[in-house]
């Protein structure tokens, strides 16, 4: 699925105004969520967990007098510690995590602020703050169900077809696409993708792009498509003469890399397609280009999907560099996502890479595009190293070749800039994905970060006990 970059730019129209546009919906989410608030004075009885961080003068008894203030309000201690200044050598830095109502809490800082053995004082984090801390932040997919409501939030196509699109007077064909929009519309996460009897017309279309792409891989492709390209071919009923079926697909990546694939009717916004790479959910279209002009579509087809995206989608490296991008992506400002999803466009889309000193592709959008791919590898094509920081600011175009492509060394560098980009999006908090439970933990407070914490320490136990077996057995 190719984010919506390239429509807004044929369109004439920013990537920022396209993000508005596409954000329109998230925030009539959050209009209803702020009508769904639970009432004010409720919540002020109720007790939830808060963490903050306060310095005192090094002295005696003055941890006791800063501790009664915690009694006197009745606030319950949970875990304290204390440590010597790392700024002065006159005070020391005492953490509590605490359980308090609202109302108590915002007394004791204020206690807390005017008590004179205090140097300062920091809330670091308060579960009954979340609606506060969230109202600044767009609706964002928690759980891997919700992605029905951002999948649905079709920015452009789908049956409504453009007066320069090669099908949009073929009436049989704007017929056909309404078929698909409606599997799209009525699919829920979960179930399995329904089968599609294609018809002859569309066998054809894609037995063309099929021979002629396949011609051109074993000199033009990355080596980890060429890898995974002959078991899509086993197990996926790739072949020029049968379209896949995108369930078999969607089972085969699931084994591969835990990614699935989720119809849908056409363009997303770059937002809610970045929020499906975060579960390991890529949307995918499931029509055909139109039969007139086999080598050319405005938009994705599953041409573009299953033999420009899939092959690498089955790459667990480049599945697990996917899933990060989605995951900065959720909690980002327009801004921010913006910088992503041109990212995204210069290097899953049209990325270049070198291997064994020779220039290969691994970018869907050249993958599937027989002309592009040729010109992309050949003299006449502007390559430029890939940096985040320039990139981000390249003109995504569709109605030509790209001006510029991106090359990589690797695409293990391409990961790894891409990765140390990441931090310096501005987000309120950091996001982690369960893979147990499908969904979105947001990481703001001490539980939550524990939690992680222990599924590291239970994954290291594992290594550590493989390690000594290893080293009793084989001597490693």
């Amino acid at each position: 699925m190719m984010i919506g970059n390239k429509y807004w730019a044929k369109r004439g129209m920013s990537l920022d105004s396209a993000l508005l546009e596409g954000n329109q919906i998230n925030k009539e989410y959050l209009s209803k969520r702020e009508e769904k608030k639970v009432d004010k004075e409720a919540c002020k009885n109720e007790a939830s967990r808060s963490t903050l961080m306060f310095a005192l003068k090094n002295e005696v008894g003055g941890l006791v007098k800063a501790l009664q203030i915690f009694q006197e309000k009745h606030i319950s201690l949970v875990h304290i510690e204390s440590r010597k200044s790392k700024r002065r050598d006159s005070e020391v830095e005492i953490f509590v995590d605490c359980n308090s109502t609202k109302e108590d809490f915002n007394e004791l800082i204020q206690l807390l602020k005017a008590h004179s053995t205090i140097v300062s004082l920091n809330l670091m984090t308060s579960n009954w703050m979340e609606e506060e801390e969230l109202s600044g932040v767009l609706w964002f997919p928690k759980k891997i169900s919700e992605l029905d409501k951002s999948s649905q939030r079709v920015l452009m196509y789908g049956s409504d077809l453009d007066a320069d699109h090669p099908g949009f007077k073929d009436n049989v064909y704007r017929k056909r696409r309404k078929y698909f929009v409606d599997i799209a519309m009525n699919y829920k996460i979960g179930q399995p993708i329904p089968r599609v009897e294609y018809m002859e017309e569309e066998i054809r279309t894609w037995g063309m792009v099929y021979r002629e792409l396949t011609k051109l891989y074993p000199t033009h492709a990355c080596q980890e498509y060429l890898k995974n390209f002959p078991l899509l071919t086993k197990h996926c009923g790739y072949r020029e003469d049968n379209i896949p079926q995108l369930e078999d697909v969607s089972a085969f990546l699931k084994e591969r890399t835990g990614f699935v694939l989720r119809p849908v009717a056409g363009y997303l916004s770059p937002r809610d397609f970045l929020a499906g790479l975060a579960f390991r959910v890529f949307h995918c279209t499931q029509y055909l280009r139109h039969g007139s002009d086999p080598f050319y579509t405005p938009e994705p087809d599953t041409c573009h999907e299953l033999l420009g995206h899939v092959p690498l989608l089955a790459e667990p490296s480049f599945a697990e560099f996917s899933q990060e991008l989605g995951l900065v992506s959720l909690t980002a400002g327009d801004e921010d996502v913006q910088k992503l999803a041109t990212c995204y466009f210069f290097t899953v889309e049209f990325g270049l890479c070198k291997q064994e000193g020779q220039l290969r592709a691994y970018g869907a959008g050249l993958l599937s595009s027989i002309g592009e791919l040729k010109h992309a590898l050949s003299d006449k094509a502007i390559i430029k190293p890939f940096d985040p920081k320039t990139t981000c600011t390249q003109e995504c175009l569709i109605t030509t070749f790209q001006e510029a492509y991106f090359l990589s060394e690797s695409f293990e560098e391409a990961k790894e800039k891409m990765r140390e980009f990441a931090k310096s999006v501005k987000r309120p908090f950091i996001v982690h994905y369960d893979p147990y439970t499908q969904s979105i933990e947001m990481l703001k407070d001490t539980r939550s970060i524990e939690k992680v914490v222990q599924g590291i320490r239970s994954d290291l136990a594992i290594v550590c006990d493989t390690l000594s077996k290893m080293n009793k057995y084989f001597g490693i």
